[in-house]
């Protein structure tokens, strides 16, 4: 039996899609830092839909983390049939706030990361009839966002990664899709070290995860390229479009101040 492998599971929005493929029966490798979270997690949903779980705690900023996943799925004999690269976050404001340590640690989970599990379970999900890739990027990837400057950047790597490989791999058997949530109710505002404003403006439209899991799935079975969620995030995504970019910009990243 084939196998979903989702990154960081334990929380947030990774949790949710966790949740809902553990309902429509999909077996789980969960995968995120904390080993008390996942264990409870795994027991939970093995327990409640009857699907087997298992899960690795590791840190995806760590070098060689992606190589370390492969190498625990092929000690196990463990098939993945659909990748869920979920884990990334933000550090928000200034630049030259965060330490560069901080930053690189941030574009090796959002990006490096997800590139390299791509690459290496990518041969194998060539092998099977059908098999899936979702990246998790962001409504930040349609503009520059001023103090989120760099996590905004990372996301557009995310999204234009997914467009490019999804048209290589259209005559596989693996199709590619990139979800590009907006605020959600998780704790991302908390390690990102957002202000009160940038709070406050998130609490506005903020989606649940559960919601936000459902349309990621949906469309990734379904075999969609590319979905925002909820309606006011497309709204935004088109009006990032329509209008010039120094007035979306400066618009955005105020929020941020």
């Amino acid at each position: 039996m084939a196998y979903a492998l989702i990154t960081g599971a334990s929380k947030g929005i990774g949790l949710a899609i966790a949740e809902e493929l553990a309902r429509r029966k999909f077996d789980l490798l969960l995968v995120a830092r904390s080993k008390a979270l996942l264990q409870e997690v795994s027991q939970r949903l093995a327990a409640t839909h009857g699907v087997k779980t298992d899960f690795l705690a590791a840190d995806l900023a760590e070098t060689g983390a992606a190589q370390r996943v492969v190498d625990w799925c092929q000690t196990k004999n463990y098939a993945i049939q659909f990748l869920i690269n979920n884990a990334g976050y933000g550090l928000s404001g200034p630049f030259e706030k965060h330490s560069l340590a901080e930053h690189t640690d941030m574009m090796r989970v959002n990006m490096t990361t997800l590139v390299e599990l791509t690459y290496l379970f990518l041969p194998q999900l060539r092998q099977l009839s059908k098999a899936y890739i979702l990246n998790i990027g962001s409504s930040a990837a349609y503009q520059a966002i001023p103090g989120l400057s760099l996590y905004s950047a990372s996301k557009v790597f995310v999204l234009q990664f997914s467009r490019g490989l999804r048209l290589e791999l259209k005559r596989s058997s693996v199709s590619v899709t990139c979800v590009c949530p907006g605020a959600t109710d998780t704790a991302f505002v908390d390690r990102a070290q957002i202000g009160e404003k940038g709070r406050k403006a998130a609490e506005r439209v903020n989606m649940t995860p559960t919601e936000v899991a459902r349309q990621a799935v949906e469309a990734t079975l379904a075999g969609k390229a590319e979905v925002v969620t909820g309606v006011l995030n497309k709204l935004g995504k088109l009006m990032a479009w329509l209008l010039p970019k120094g007035i979306v910009e400066t618009a955005a990243g105020s929020i941020y101040e």
